[in-house]
């Protein structure tokens, strides 16, 4: 028994975290369920192969770790992790330790942390595969005892934000994986946007996919500097090698997802959190691989997007807009973190959270520094109306409220911009209209409304007739 940790599952991201983890100095063991695929991964390895411990069977892996052993499973979410711990775990000691590393719905990680017949940890692992090899941002579910015992080797693969890991504990059972859920929704809505402003840079404004690139370029300079308006940069950058044209431009515009979106919306409901800009993107996902019935709306209706005249919108707005949107986004998943927190008594650590963000993650930005600080000042308040983004909201919000504008009256879809601006003017409205639902719940089913003068509640009609 020479090695520290296991591994189970070679695939993409199981294998860079292997890498990342004997490149950590730590000695470990791996196993997949494709014995060749153990042995070709070990001779991959180079200069790590001597950390790392190739076995071809689960008996073997178990032998080969030390105890009390810690093994992360790497495998499909789903029933696929069902299994593996039940083939598992009756090889194991009684004080042996199994993370599941996967992308789990964190229902399931709760379920399976109170059907344990031994420690058990749920970890949400976020950067894709060059994170995973690299340093990822990692948020764990399950026992702080747990979490104390393998902290050392995640803490050290994680990614560091000027020394300090992106590796945390979130709190018991599911935690982690509720945390990286929300993290996945935050990503759709950034880069719902990102595409949407993209759309009106195309039809609207007429650049093609080089001077796209050129914007993100630029705008990863400033403010909005983040992975993922990095990347998009380089997208809109990068030509084809069979065609000449731009890369993007051979893209089919029919966008796939695993479902940690769908999952965030759906327990957004539950909560009751208002996560609209997330609710948005899903729905821009689901629309888009409905390219038939586009076509055919296509014919039948004409085609939607039209160019904008010069000077309609500038490019400096559309960066307001961005920005803006962007806060807006996070504050609502940070919104949906704590009623979660709240719903489930798991105390999350919402400070932390936005530290754990700032490096190795899809969604890292500048901003989640100033978030954690806002979140260190008051956890409770919504990061809108934190003073350093509410000022930028003052300044910003007429810009997204612009583009939203123009893009709707040319017919371009903004379906998540256009979500974050109505958050924005409903929770600026102490007013509102749910009066009138009241009043008309209360006359179809009489089911009581309260009253502004007296502030009396379970009240009815007469109403008129």
């Amino acid at each position: 028994m020479t090695s520290e940790i296991g591994l189970v599952g070679l695939g993409t991201m199981g294998a860079a975290l292997a890498m990342n983890i004997a490149e950590k100095g730590f000695d470990i063991a791996v196993w997949n369920r494709t014995t060749q695929v153990t042995h070709d991964f070990h001779a991959a390895s180079g200069e790590l192969a001597s950390k790392i411990t190739p076995t071809d069977s689960l008996e073997d892996l178990v032998t080969a770790i030390r105890a009390p052993r810690a093994i992360i499973l790497m495998v499909p979410a789903g029933q696929a992790v069902d299994d593996q711990i039940a083939a598992l775990r009756p090889l194991l000691g009684p004080d042996d330790l199994i993370i599941d590393a996967g992308n789990a719905n964190f229902h399931d990680t709760n379920r399976r942390a109170r059907e344990a017949t031994g420690p058990f940890l749920g970890i949400g692992v976020s950067g894709g595969e060059e994170g995973a090899r690299h340093g990822p941002s990692i948020m764990g579910g399950g026992k702080r005892e747990y979490w104390d015992r393998v902290s050392h080797v995640l803490e050290a693969i994680s990614a560091k934000y000027e020394g300090t890991p992106c590796a945390t504990w979130m709190g018991e059972e599911g935690a982690g994986h509720f945390v990286k859920a929300v993290h996945n929704g935050i990503e759709y809505a950034d880069m719902q946007m990102i595409a949407e402003i993209y759309g009106i840079l195309r039809d609207g404004m007429g650049y093609d996919a080089g001077a796209v690139g050129a914007v993100f370029d630029r705008w990863n300079e400033g403010p909005l500097r983040s992975y993922l308006v990095e990347i998009s940069g380089k997208v809109a950058g990068t030509t084809d090698a069979a065609t000449n044209a731009p890369l993007l431009d051979v893209i089919v515009d029919a966008a796939g997802q695993k479902g940690t979106g769908r999952w965030t919306v759906i327990e957004a409901q539950h909560l009751a959190a208002p996560i609209p800009a997330i609710e948005a993107a899903v729905v821009a996902r689901n629309l888009s691989s409905r390219r038939d019935a586009r076509a055919e709306g296509e014919v039948l209706f004409g085609a939607a997007p039209r160019p904008m005249a010069d000077g309609t919108l500038t490019v400096d707005a559309m960066e307001q807009a961005m920005i803006c949107g962007k806060i807006l986004c996070y504050a609502q998943g940070f919104v949906m973190i704590s009623a979660a927190s709240d719903a489930f008594g798991w105390a999350l650590p919402l400070p932390e959270i936005a530290r754990v963000w700032r490096e190795g993650c899809i969604i890292r930005s500048d901003m989640l520094n100033d978030m954690a600080s806002a979140l260190t000042d008051d956890p409770m308040r919504n990061l809108m109306f934190a003073p350093f983004f509410s000022e930028k909201l003052k300044t910003s919000h007429d810009a997204l409220r612009q583009v939203v504008a123009q893009a709707a009256l040319h017919g371009i879809p903004a379906p998540a911009l256009g979500s974050g601006l109505t958050y924005f003017d409903a929770m600026r409205t102490h007013r509102g209209t749910a009066n009138m639902i009241q009043g008309q719940r209360d006359f179809f089913g009489l089911h009581g409304f309260a009253r502004l003068d007296d502030g009396s509640t379970g009240q009815h009609g007469p109403w008129a007739h």
